[in-house]
């Protein structure tokens, strides 16, 4: 299932506007912190559709029958695009578990590319709704890869994929590869994809402008 958050004009419509803008996004501080509320608001409605318990919680003038979240869930991020965006995340699940996950294209001379997962830190996976941020869902290779790698590692409950801009491509695939236990919420959705896998019109490099140019390839 996929969740546009600009489907209808909110506050999120403006701050994806702004990550695009050429003239704008060069401000790394308001990039980064546009994506991270990006984050704060998927966590939120990520929220409502977590499992809840009701406890009683004692105030100072009786018990009060309160819903909280029946488990914590863990919230993931491949490096290092998806900081921001993780650190919104954190900002509203402030007692979750995290996993980071260290993965990049790797160019061939032809053109083509692969995605080469090198590391992943994560607590047990079994019976965990996992939340991976990542800002660009392109071809969906990235996310893909993370999914079948923590599978293999152990057996989460669900997850939920939450992106600034998705393509519709990299969305079918992660449909097709990974079934329906996978909801996407994104900023934005764009229909295009070069063939070189980069989002059109999309914003850029959400690694570089959120942290500056990289010399590696």
């Amino acid at each position: 299932m996929v969740i546009n958050l600009s489907a209808s004009h909110s506050l999120v419509s403006n701050w994806v506007s702004e990550l695009r803008d050429r003239h704008v996004q060069n401000d790394r501080m308001r990039f980064r912190r546009n994506l991270e509320r990006i984050g704060e608001v998927a966590a939120y409605e990520i929220s409502k559709e977590l499992p809840s318990v009701v406890v009683k919680t004692e105030t100072p003038l009786g018990i009060h029958e309160s819903k909280v979240l029946a488990q914590q869930p863990i919230l993931a991020t491949i490096l290092r695009a998806g900081l921001p965006m993780h650190n919104g995340l954190l900002n509203y699940f402030d007692k979750a578990d995290n996993s980071f996950i260290s993965a990049y294209r790797k160019h061939h001379p032809d053109g083509s590319f692969e995605i080469c997962l090198e590391y992943m830190s994560c607590p047990s996976l079994d019976n965990r709704i996992v939340i991976i941020a990542d800002p660009m869902l392109a071809t969906g290779a990235s996310i893909i890869k993370t999914i079948e790698h923590m599978k293999s590692e152990g057996a989460p409950a669900a997850f939920h994929v939450v992106v600034a801009i998705a393509s519709t491509v990299g969305i079918e695939a992660i449909e097709k590869a990974c079934g329906t236990n996978v909801k996407i919420w994104c900023g934005d959705i764009d229909d295009e994809l070069t063939a070189k896998g980069y989002i059109v019109p999309g914003l850029g490099d959400a690694g570089d402008l959120a942290f500056g140019t990289k010399s590696q390839a």
